[in-house]
């Protein structure tokens, strides 16, 4: 996945011209007489008064947002109509501190936009303002009103309709079915006062101070109490983000599983980064579940331990070696090779055409020593500067460590970024020619991306083919709650591609040795249930273990609320059909709010 925190920097720079580059305009502006607020919102997701001058519109105060670009506040109007589609509520766009309160009884003149998050070529849906106010302040102290109750019986279990075919594939111009359809329902709620109570996290707060819940908690429910993202069709209803009005450091430092109890209530907004979210202006009180991070078991003696762990963008000037090293010692109980992802340059982002990582790896290693545990030797090849992705200036790569201890490195030299490794028969088996080497690293495929880094590891005298990979992030996806559905996933053309390489390199080796143990592991920044998975495992060349878990243990990332699975380890036939290989997905990060990166790790134990 991209960087969270990289892609929310770069939204809140732009999020200041929210009312000019990101405003779908339907109309030419004219003015109008007064009007109420559900006739603005109207019974689509585009208000009929978009573009338009509205004069007078009444509501009470319900929301003051006084941080970030976006400053403003919500009005409700306590007076509602008879369709369930049109909102009682607005967002009124101010772009300073407003001088309102809650409880103020209000009338507002403007002009009604529609403001896309993210822009309007982020395929999300747009949120309906009024900008550019003229406010007056009508009397204060009033009731606000009730607020609507969000529950697993007022979400519907359908997640959205298809897209009108006419308009692209767009929801917008759909009326709203809000009986029917979850997107509809909240939208239908959009800017209104709403209430969730006694929800369980199903997100942990991150560093932009926000959670998701869930309002119903048998949801495709993780043994963590999470919920999890099976399929394409089971999107998870009863998501919400959180946000709060109040202080930062009020905010709850909860992780997956805990309960947020008593009632949280506050306006419903829509963002870039999650969608539909309460911003509450009454946060409930965080009851935390218990979550421990997970420790595997210890290899035994004749089983072969094979990890993969995303390090996030691990560099010598981080903090987290330690932390790392303790979850590879701990945790992991020091498998026998850890295919390493996300390991940067000696000077991280510094852009100076440093590629080697020496220093990175031996900081590393030397922390595990410290933490207990063995002493690992690394392979790994230096990429070429600035063409594998990641941040400008890292280099991010993929590496392996092994313990020469138990299992010992087939060094056959030759290796470079771009020199490609291939597969030969050496005394009638299997060889790689370059050992450690990239795979096709000038194929198209890898552009701008990690190259695949292929092994020849021996253990108790069997050779282990290993393969350790980073596909294409999933950056420039449309979202899950997108204007567009179903949503367009750009990026899996890429991957795509990338799986297709490396499967047809995993074949090469198995139609020169059939009985090949070959392990292909790392982040595929895809589902156990995706394309690129299906394409990577071909016609039973490779198969993702982690199928081999129960569903409510199929994950190793946790994103807007869903978890998912995007690191996998894919066993050849000869592994798989032995029967006595074990899988674990060691849940030490994703679910935590002081996760060290956003990733699990994952564990296979075989006896080659």
């Amino acid at each position: 996945m991209p960087s969270k925190s990289s892609a929310r920097l770069a939204a809140l720079t732009v999020a200041a011209v929210c009312s000019a580059a990101s405003t779908v305009v339907i109309a030419a502006p004219a003015h109008a007489d007064a009007v109420r607020i559900h006739d603005i919102q109207g019974s689509t997701r585009i208000s009929p008064y978009a573009g338009r001058q509205v004069t007078d519109v009444a509501g009470i105060v319900t929301g003051v947002r006084t941080y970030g670009s976006s400053r403003g506040f919500w009005i409700q109007d306590p007076i509602a109509d008879a369709d369930p589609a049109t909102s009682e509520g607005i967002f009124v766009f101010t772009g300073s501190t407003p001088k309102v309160a809650v409880g103020d009884s209000v009338t507002v003149s403007g002009t009604v936009s529609e403001y896309v998050p993210g822009g309007t070529s982020s395929g999300n849906q747009a949120l309906t303002e009024i900008t550019r106010p003229t406010i007056s302040v009508v009397s204060s102290g009033n009731p606000v009103p009730a607020a609507t109750v969000i529950d697993a019986r007022s979400v519907p279990n359908a997640y959205t309709p298809a897209g009108d075919p006419a308009a692209n594939g767009s929801i917008n111009g759909l009326p709203l079915r809000p009986e029917k359809h979850a997107l509809d329902y909240y939208e239908s709620l959009e800017g209104m006062n709403v209430q969730v109570a006694d929800t369980r996290v199903v997100g942990a707060t991150d560093p932009y101070t926000e959670l998701w819940v869930t309002v119903k908690p048998r949801e495709n429910a993780s043994r963590h109490g999470g919920t999890v993202y099976g399929s394409y069709t089971s999107q998870n209803t009863g998501r919400l983000q959180i946000q709060s009005l109040g202080k930062v450091a009020d905010f709850p430092d909860a992780n997956v599983g805990d309960m947020l109890t008593g009632t949280t209530t506050g306006p419903l907004d829509y963002t870039q980064f999650g969608g539909y979210t309460l911003v509450a202006r009454e946060l409930g009180t965080l009851k935390q579940g218990g979550l421990e991070r997970e420790t595997t078991r210890k290899q035994r003696r004749g089983e072969l331990a094979v990890a993969t762990y995303n390090v996030e963008n691990l560099d010598p000037a981080d903090a987290t070696f330690d932390e790392h090293a303790a979850a590879i010692v701990h945790n992991l109980q020091s498998p026998d090779i850890v295919s390493l992802e996300e390991i940067q340059d000696n000077n991280g982002t510094k852009n100076d055409g440093t590629v080697a990582a020496d220093r990175t790896m031996t900081k590393l290693i030397d922390a595990i020593v410290a933490a207990g545990g063995p002493r690992y030797d690394w392979r790994s090849v230096d990429p070429a500067d600035g063409e594998d992705g990641g941040q400008p200036g890292g280099n991010i790569r993929n590496v392996f460590l092994f313990n020469p201890e138990r299992v010992s490195f087939t060094d056959r030299p030759g290796g470079d970024a771009t020199t490609a490794t291939g597969v030969t028969k050496v005394r009638g088996r299997a060889a790689l020619t370059v050992s450690p080497g990239r795979i096709d690293p000038a194929n198209a495929a890898w552009e701008d991306s990690r190259k695949p880094l292929a092994g020849e590891f021996v253990f108790r005298g069997r050779t282990v083919f290993v393969i350790a990979n980073h596909f294409a992030s999933k950056g420039g996806d449309q979202s899950l709650h997108a204007q567009y559905q179903p949503p367009t996933r750009t990026s899996e053309t890429q991957r795509h591609l990338q799986a297709t390489v490396v499967n047809a390199f995993v074949k090469q080796i198995l139609d020169t040795q059939k009985n090949a143990d070959v392990v292909t592991l790392g982040d595929i920044n895809d589902f156990e249930f995706s394309d690129t998975v299906e394409i990577l495992e071909g016609d039973g060349e490779l198969w993702s273990a982690i199928k081999s878990l129960p569903r409510s243990e199929r994950y190793s990332y946790v994103y807007q609320g869903n978890s998912q699975t995007l690191d996998q380890i894919l066993i050849s036939p000869s592994i798989r059909r032995g029967c006595d290989f074990e899988y674990d997905s060691v849940h030490i990060n994703a679910e935590f709010h002081d996760q060290i990166s956003d990733h699990d790790p994952q564990v296979l134990r075989f006896r080659p």
